[in-house]
């Protein structure tokens, strides 16, 4: 309850509500604050003051692009509001007010999960730069519906120092990240993956490892970052880029109905993700 209302408080305002609708067009990639400010006519100070309030509602929040910090729209929370509305409608059935108006609403204030996260690893070669960013982004954007891991066929044993900069300096928690062999999730006891993604680089003539067994799995290559040569600052755009294109990815995989989508289905929607940003 308290989570709608201040969803809808944020809603309230003539600006902040057309800056929301705005940020809905933009999904999954945002836009800037000063691109929004020059597209409503909204001066940059009272653009960052709006944006403040609907990221202190949980609707919107910012990732750093480069130099840009971008904001998106969080679709779990606009899916909350719709369940929200629609929890009482027609007689207790609130899937007969139509597509997207479930009784599965993120913002109601109810205890744990009951079903256990799903489980997301991400491989790579070296599982330094790459893999480990991926796991980064899905622990923040999964919300608790899943469980993050990456390793490598042919582990680097460290961590890409520009990777954990990057992270670090975007609020990530690294302590915990390590670059490691995919045998420690071949064991007996290892957790069960449903997801498996490759990251590493096909056109760069990389070897992907392929797992075994049946989680649903998909291959969104991404260049390597380390790979990249020049000068300092072209090299940590290069990780800011990897960052951008896992974000988007990922935001867009945690957003989908994965409980209402057949084997078959979710695979393409998958491979799709991958091939549509690989052109990009």
């Amino acid at each position: 309850m308290n989570a709608a209302i201040d969803a809808f408080k944020a809603l309230g305002h003539r600006h902040r509500l057309m800056i929301f609708r705005t940020l809905l067009q933009a999904v999954p990639d945002g836009l800037t604050a000063g691109g929004l400010s020059e597209r409503m006519g909204i001066a940059p100070s009272g653009m960052s003051f709006h944006l403040a309030h609907l990221q202190a509602a949980g609707l919107v929040s910012a990732y750093q692009n480069g130099r840009n910090v971008h904001y998106v729209v969080q679709p779990p929370q606009v899916r909350g509001l719709l369940g929200f509305l629609a929890e009482d409608c027609c007689g207790g059935r609130p899937e007969l007010c139509g597509p997207g108006f479930d009784n599965t609403s993120d913002l109601k204030e109810e205890g744990p999960m009951t079903e256990r996260p799903y489980n997301v690893l991400f491989l790579c070669t070296g599982n330094s730069a790459r893999s480990i960013i991926a796991e980064a982004v899905m622990a923040r954007e999964g919300q608790g519906r899943f469980r993050s891991f990456s390793a490598g066929s042919n582990p680097a044993g460290t961590v890409h120092p520009y990777a954990l900069d990057l992270l670090r300096n975007l609020n990530h928690d690294v302590a915990t990240f390590r670059s490691k062999n995919w045998d420690e999730f071949a064991v007996e006891g290892a957790p069960e993956m449903d997801f498996v993604f490759t990251v590493c680089d096909n056109a760069a003539n990389e070897v992907c490892p392929v797992w075994p067994g049946q989680p649903i799995s998909a291959h969104w290559g991404v260049p390597d970052p380390a790979a990249v040569t020049g000068t300092e600052a072209v090299k940590r755009q290069a990780f800011a880029d990897t960052y951008r294109m896992m974000l988007n990815r990922i935001s867009i995989f945690a957003n989908l109905p994965l409980e209402s989508l057949d084997r078959l289905v979710l695979q393409k929607r998958l491979d799709d993700v991958g091939k549509a940003r690989a052109a990009t």
